[in-house]
């Protein structure tokens, strides 16, 4: 079986997806833009609190948000 995808793939996956800039997604998520920007070309990881960001902001997307968020990480999050 082949390697899920990781975290900077997804994050430019949902950005490109709404259409919006790194600093527009990261307005949207309450982060810096540097953040966004690290966190898609894999020089950081998203803390706790980013991923917990990340996924309220999937909630409340409600169509496409939590199916990509499971087809990334539902190995890492059981009970989604």
């Amino acid at each position: 079986m082949t390697e899920r995808p990781k975290f900077p793939n997804f994050i430019r996956e949902l950005r490109k997806g709404l259409g919006l800039s790194q600093e527009q997604l990261a307005r949207q998520l309450g982060v810096s833009f540097q953040t966004v920007n690290r966190w898609e070309n894999g020089r950081a990881s998203p803390s706790q609190m980013g991923i917990k960001l990340i996924e309220q902001f999937l909630v409340e997307m409600a169509v496409g948000g939590q199916d990509l968020w499971e087809q990334y990480f539902s190995e890492q999050h059981p009970n989604r």
